[in-house]
């Protein structure tokens, strides 16, 4: 570690990698804290976890039994052990004694992503409560068909405050939080929508899991899903191949090159024929039909419209930060890479065991290394984004999994199931400890003696 801070001074090692050489050896060491715990209020399982995106600081849960909750990560209530175990109580929490609080199970819960003033919540009651941080009160209400499996705000959005709310109703919702009604009504999908995710790289893309087995995109500025991801379209690695149509182009721009007078002599004998007006009308419908096709979204082609990205139910979506890769998660325990710019499956084998096939799972992901932490039944299991290997794996809970959260502020993972408590999977050792296990020396423990 002093070789690595010694490099970073003398300007050997750029400022980014150094952060990321500790960042990425913090994430690798992640074991079960034994110097913090969170006491949780919730007497349900946890089913939703969220730590906000403007300070990393504060921690939203929501759970089965109607209660959200809210904890602060950095400043502990109270210690145990002479003050080496940190107790993390919830800051506040809203519960069905509450005036406006929900009746039934809260499946997903959600920060605001402007500041941790407002945070969101949904229910299987119907409703999605949008909730002042400050007062913990209900400020807007929003009446759904069915109930709520998840919700989701975009974090680059600076044009709308719009809430993608998925429901067991076929059609996607979208809620404003301005006007406190609906703005939008998505429809394509055939069963129940269980998953929905923002694009990371545009505020106006969303993408949704249906209980049919479908992932649509939608541009909510046009109507109709401009793409539904089929698993049988392939590419073989995490990039498309351009080398064949590179290829391809060089060998028609060398017959044409070659067949060019030809093809001036063929077209002057033509204009002095009479099929040319047969030839016009044929290139007229062939035009129309193509312009006709480009309109109709995917949603409208009965081809497209019955493909499938799993064999059941899409129970999870997370959108890499980059933009450029979704992946998904089923009840067929599949879990999928998918290039968002040609909506190809990538056949990137993901070592997974049993996932949950009745609700919704919360994935995480990390940037350096880049990894991707899954809830597989009673453990987490951490993949490499690229390999699809398992890297590390996280046995603690005694129940099922539903959600993992990871906190990039503090490199810390966050865990939580059926059995009802919030697990926090910290880096092992300090850094103290690493630069003096990088520097030992070798010593004379025996120097007392001949």
């Amino acid at each position: 570690m002093w070789q690595a801070i010694q490099s970073r001074e003398t300007g050997r090692t750029p400022s980014n990698s150094f952060a990321n050489q500790l960042k990425s050896r913090r994430i690798s060491s992640l074991q079960l804290s034994n110097r913090k715990d969170f006491v949780s209020p919730h007497r349900g399982s946890v089913n939703s976890l969220q730590v906000d995106l403007t300070e990393g600081r504060y921690l939203l849960s929501g759970a089965s039994d109607g209660s959200a909750a809210v904890f602060d990560t950095q400043r502990a209530t109270d210690s145990e052990a002479s003050g080496l175990i940190a107790k993390h109580k919830c800051v506040f929490s809203v519960d069905k004694g509450h005036e406006h609080g929900h009746r039934f199970a809260v499946s997903s819960a959600v920060w605001y992503p402007i500041d941790t003033g407002l945070f969101v919540t949904g229910s299987f009651d119907h409703l999605i409560k949008v909730w002042d941080t400050n007062t913990a009160q209900a400020v807007v209400d929003f009446k759904m068909p069915g109930k709520v499996y998840r919700t989701a705000m975009s974090s680059l959005a600076m044009s709308h405050t719009l809430i993608a709310a998925g429901t067991e109703d076929v059609q996607v919702r979208l809620c404003d939080i301005a006007s406190g009604a609906f703005s939008h009504t998505l429809s394509g999908h055939r069963d129940g929508v269980m998953s929905v995710e923002w694009s990371t790289s545009s505020e106006w893309v969303l993408y949704t899991g249906g209980c049919d087995g479908a992932i649509r995109f939608w541009d909510i500025r046009r109507a109709g899903c401009f793409r539904v991801l089929d698993q049988s379209v392939t590419q073989l690695g995490v990039r498309p191949p351009i080398l064949k149509h590179t290829a391809v182009n060089s060998k028609v721009s060398a017959e044409k090159s070659s067949s060019g007078g030809k093809n001036r002599l063929k077209t002057l004998q033509s204009k002095h024929t009479g099929s040319q007006n047969m030839k016009g009308s044929s290139s007229a419908k062939a035009s129309v039909e193509k312009s006709r096709q480009k309109r109709l979204h995917p949603g409208m082609l009965s081809t497209l419209d019955r493909a499938t990205a799993h064999y059941g139910v899409v129970t999870g979506l997370k959108a890499t930060n980059d933009g450029m890769y979704l992946l998904s998660a089923g009840s067929d325990s599949r879990v999928r890479l998918w290039d968002t710019q040609s909506g190809c499956n990538t056949l990137l084998n993901f070592e997974t065991g049993r996932l949950q096939t009745s609700k919704a799972i919360q994935m995480a992901t990390s940037d350096d290394p880049a990894l991707l932490f899954v809830p597989c039944m009673k453990t987490v299991k951490a993949f490499g984004m690229w390999s699809g290997r398992t890297t590390l794996m996280f046995r603690g809970h005694y129940e099922s999994l539903n959600t993992c959260c990871f906190n990039s502020t503090d490199q810390e993972l966050y865990t939580s199931g059926a059995d009802r408590q919030i697990l926090v999977w910290s880096p092992g050792g300090s850094v103290e400890g690493e630069m003096d296990q990088d520097e030992e020396v070798a010593e004379d423990k025996d120097n007392w003696s001949d």
